[in-house]
């Protein structure tokens, strides 16, 4: 990942563009203190997927007939 000064990214937008899309993303500093990240629409599409829920994760086992049960029994004690 490379890091670009604020003025020099602003100034080679467009290569800091096509980097994020060949090279992966691109740091973008102020007073050398990361700002921003500059990453291609395809990674941000796979980042930003929304989670899916434990309820959505378990749902394809509604109506299987498979039952599950938690176990209810405490913990052993640790002494630390």
């Amino acid at each position: 990942m490379k890091t670009w000064p604020l003025q020099d990214a602003k100034n080679q937008f467009s290569q800091v563009v096509e980097l994020a899309q060949t090279d992966g993303p691109q740091t973008v500093t102020k007073q050398g203190e990361p700002v921003a990240v500059v990453v291609s629409a395809g990674e941000f599409k796979r980042r930003a997927r929304p989670k899916e829920s434990v309820l959505e994760f378990f749902a394809p086992l509604k109506g299987s007939g498979i039952r599950l049960k938690r176990n209810r029994d405490l913990p052993r004690n640790r002494e630390l």
